[in-house]
């Protein structure tokens, strides 16, 4: 059964009409490649490369139907989590022209309307339905079930360059604060502390979990565990996951919050691999008994981000469309 005090139905509402705005501004061949069926394999499909996406790209849509694309992406993520979205798909233009300047071909597109937008069932029905947003270092994928319960995982962000290094723009970062927060952390550790939290000298290439379906927790480090932190790091710790569940619209955000501490803070780890100093190659991962946040600034030489947010029971509403499907079922 469903947990009624996991409902969010302003949100979900919200969701639903925008959805269906977007969609009702749609063209016929439009809507053939924006929608597939729920049940399509192709919804569990994500990547943040600047690979294709199945979908209607914003290049695609006339201006108003680029609105309501936009309008759809806010009403699912906060204002922060939106302003951070069109901050990531702007630094395409600026990776391009970084590109331009270095002199070497790039084999792939730098386009800030490269993002495919996609529908999976009929957008704020009776049965599950979701919508997807998908680009180089964009995915986010929102799942409801019964209208009223919201799923948002796998939700990833990444930023290339990760600090715009001149022009314009010189000095600006998209994700500053997912940085920021964990050395604050890292610092506030005691030598022996940090002993512990840092798990290796050098950092991985990537985000360990990558983009399968399921993530298995055993590929991603320890490190140090909350209940091995003094009182102040312990709320640092909190901010720093919280940060990544405020991407989302802020009832939806109180609500995953809720499900992080029903399951226990206890478990929960902070680990970091790489250097300490900026400027260098580091990763870190933080890890509960229901979820996985996982960051890493090693590529470009470590000024590229990726960041992902997986829940490991629940990404792409598993948990919620398990309960809905087995009281069908009854």
């Amino acid at each position: 059964m469903l947990d009624t005090m996991l409902r969010t139905p302003q949100a979900t509402a919200r969701i639903a009409d925008a959805a269906r705005r977007w969609w009702d501004a749609l063209n016929d061949a439009q809507r053939q490649r924006a929608r597939f069926p729920f049940t399509a394999d192709e919804r569990l499909v994500w990547d943040y490369r600047p690979v294709p996406h199945a979908g209607l790209l914003l290049s695609d849509m006339d201006g108003r139907q680029r609105e309501l694309a936009l309008a759809l992406l806010a009403a699912g993520l906060s204002a922060r989590g939106a302003g951070e979205v069109h901050a990531i798909m702007a630094l395409e233009t600026v990776l391009g022209e970084l590109e331009r300047q270095r002199g070497g071909p790039s084999k792939w597109s730098r386009d800030p309307e490269r993002y495919a937008f996609a529908i999976f069932g009929e957008p704020g029905g009776v049965e599950p339905w979701s919508w997807r947003v998908g680009g180089h270092h964009i995915a986010v994928q929102l799942t409801i079930v019964e209208r009223d319960w919201v799923a948002v995982t796998p939700l990833f962000f990444g930023a290339n360059p990760a600090t715009v290094p001149h022009g314009p723009h010189a000095g600006q970062r998209a994700l500053a604060a997912e940085e920021d927060l964990a050395r604050e952390l890292l610092g506030q550790l005691s030598p022996t502390q940090q002993a512990v939290a840092v798990v290796a000298a050098a950092a991985p290439a990537d985000i360990l979990t990558g983009t399968v379906r399921r993530v298995d927790p055993a590929v991603v480090p320890r490190g140090i565990a909350y209940g091995d932190l003094n009182g102040s790091q312990r709320e640092q710790l909190v901010r720093l996951v919280r940060h990544y569940l405020d991407r989302v619209a802020p009832e939806i955000s109180l609500v995953e919050w809720r499900k992080i501490e029903a399951a226990g803070l206890g478990p929960m780890t902070f680990a970091w691999a790489g250097a300490l100093e900026r400027g260098r190659g580091h990763y870190y991962a933080v890890c509960g008994s229901r979820f996985v946040i996982e960051y890493d600034n090693t590529q470009n030489d470590a000024n590229h981000i990726h960041s992902v947010w997986r829940d490991l029971t629940n990404d792409w509403g598993e948990d919620l469309l398990a309960a809905h499907y087995a009281a069908a079922h009854h």
